[in-house]
């Protein structure tokens, strides 16, 4: 019988090697220079069409990481950032990292109250900010408040006739004004003094190395207390390197990547910023996911690749077609956070000619364990094969020493180079995600007669109903298969203790469907288990900035929900 292994080689894309590919030694600033001192005068950001050269980037990066070293960032100091995507993101970003520093990631709409424990853990000294978000930073208490706080702003990085149309006194222009750009408090510094540089550059002996920790992020998983995760320029570099080596061929100096994703989320981080720019590719920044900006970047320079989540990808499908604009000629699209639809692929690929793949990783994993091959043997709904160099294992979740047979679901036990090595100051948490040096995703996933992944369920998501396990996403299909393609299930423990499945659904008129109806169908498609009990309609599903469904928030709500059903 073939091993996992001899199926996972024997699917993999031509020319892409499964075993021992050749990583840096060095770091990711390494890395970044390389590419200037490369691609120089070619374009290496393009942000409303304004674009930065490869060398313009490396000078600024230069004069940034000077003006933060006057400051005292260096080895052992934690740089937070909080912009949207954006040049002032990339330059911040690689400056602290030349200074030997470790950039923390935030979200820059995320409130004082939820940044200020991520703030009194990882205690940075410095942040740059959107200067749209500089008060809630200045409005964290005084013990966890960075001693400097560097604004930046949107309107700098724009061509000159862009910020003319939004001086304009219209009600249209003053809104996106006031939408991209706010006055900072006063005590802020302006980011555009750090582009003046120092007088000292950074000294040689600040450079970081290869297992230094290079970006910090919080993670909340589904308990909802965030946890740091370090990662290292090794994990970072080794996905860069992965990534690259999975994509093949691309053509390094010719590529546009359309980086829509945030920059503060690990996933266009990774793949958008530090794989793009490694390959000398041009990049698309589109400060907010919107389908309007995303069209307008493509109709200036049609991007070779695009890295977003499948509600972006049916998106801009859907606004091309609206404005009769082509797509042809994205020659890659790779998604995820979620599965995508069979007719989704079908309507993205027969747009734009190219192919749209499945990846499947988490921040943990910096961010990707697995993924399907770029060639036409991709599998709707497959998470695909396991990265190169990336050992993946599927056990028994009880008793994670055992491996579980093959067709039966199993948890993702992960080991390779983009793998982190434990959460920040939290022994105990770190201890239940490993086994043997093995990473417990969490993730149950079941294996195909020829090697290619699917993931059932999230573990900590599953219900356990009558002694039977449910799978929420498998039971959100089935709703997604009578027409409702908005669901959310989760589970509900009763006055008894014992655990019910609920759904949340989205209705086009806002109103509940005949569910004894809807439960009898479900019945015909899933076992009678595994259909909800009750549904409830919410106007959206609460989502988080990648468009992933928040299930905590969905059960919080529902939970509203069957409290008052008990009491009325």
């Amino acid at each position: 019988m073939a091993t996992p292994e001899d199926r996972w080689s024997s699917a993999y894309a031509d020319g892409v090697r499964r075993r021992g590919l050749d990583y840096p030694s060095g770091s990711l600033i390494d890395e970044f220079e390389k590419a200037v001192r490369t691609y120089g005068d070619k374009p290496a950001l393009d942000f409303f069409a304004r674009r930065t050269s490869y060398a313009q980037l490396g000078e600024q990066v230069e004069q940034v990481a000077s003006s933060l070293h006057a400051l005292g960032v260096g080895p052992g100091s934690t740089v937070a950032l909080l912009m949207p995507t954006c040049p002032q993101h990339v330059v911040a970003f690689y400056a602290v990292l030349a200074c030997g520093g470790t950039v923390v990631e935030h979200n820059p709409l995320y409130p004082t109250q939820e940044l200020a424990p991520l703030f009194a853990d990882h205690r940075a000294d410095v942040a740059i900010v959107w200067n749209a978000a500089a008060q809630t930073i200045h409005d964290l208490p005084a013990e966890h408040r960075p001693h400097t706080i560097i604004a930046i702003d949107l309107l700098e990085e724009m061509t000159w006739a862009k910020r003319l149309l939004l001086r304009l006194p219209i009600a249209k222009a003053r809104q996106s004004r006031a939408q991209l750009s706010q006055p900072a408090p006063e005590g802020t510094l302006d980011f555009a003094d750090m582009l003046r540089g120092a007088a000292e550059s950074v000294p040689a002996a600040n450079r970081p190395a290869n297992e230094d920790v290079a970006l910090l992020l919080y993670t909340s998983g589904t308990t909802g207390r965030p946890k740091g995760v370090p990662l290292t320029h090794r994990n970072l570099l080794a996905t860069t390197t992965q990534a690259i080596e999975w994509v093949t061929p691309l053509q390094p100096g010719k590529e546009v990547f359309m980086a829509c994703l945030p920059l503060f989320h690990v996933f266009g981080c990774s793949l958008s910023m530090n794989a793009g720019l490694t390959v000398g590719a041009m990049l698309h920044l589109i400060p907010k996911p919107e389908t309007g900006l995303i069209l307008d970047a493509i109709r200036r320079r049609t991007p070779t690749m695009m890295i977003a989540v499948p509600p972006l990808f049916d998106r801009v499908v859907q606004g091309a077609h609206e404005r009769g604009q082509s797509l042809q000629g994205i020659r890659t699209g790779i998604a995820g956070a979620m599965s995508l639809r069979p007719e989704l692929i079908d309507a993205w690929e027969s747009a734009t000619g190219g192919l749209l793949i499945e990846g499947y990783g988490m921040t943990e994993c910096s961010p990707i364990l697995a993924g399907n091959p770029v060639d036409e043997t991709r599998e709707a709904g497959a998470i695909g094969l396991p990265f190169p160099d990336t050992d993946l294992r599927l056990v028994d979740p009880d008793d994670p020493s055992r491996e579980v047979e093959p067709g039966q679901p199993g948890e993702i036990l992960a080991k390779g180079p983009q793998v982190f090595g434990g959460y920040r100051d939290r022994p105990e948490e770190t201890a239940a995600a490993f086994h043997d040096g093995w990473f417990r995703t969490g993730d149950i996933a079941v294996m195909a007669d020829n090697g290619f992944l699917r993931i059932v369920d999230r573990l900590k998501e599953m219900v356990i109903t009558g002694g039977f396990n449910v799978y929420p996403s498998e039971v959100e299909d089935a709703i997604r298969e009578e027409g409702f393609f908005e669901s959310a299930v989760v589970g509900w423990v009763d006055e008894n203790g014992s655990e019910e499945v609920i759904a949340a659904i989205v209705t086009p008129d806002g109103a509940l469907p005949d569910v004894e109806a809807l439960r009898q169908r479900l019945k015909e498609r899933i076992a009678a288990y595994k259909v909800p009990r009750r549904f409830h309609v919410l106007a959206e599903l609460p989502r988080n900035e990648m468009g992933k469904v928040l299930r905590r928030e969905v059960r919080t709500r529902l939970e509203e929900f069957e409290k008052r059903r008990r009491e009325g």
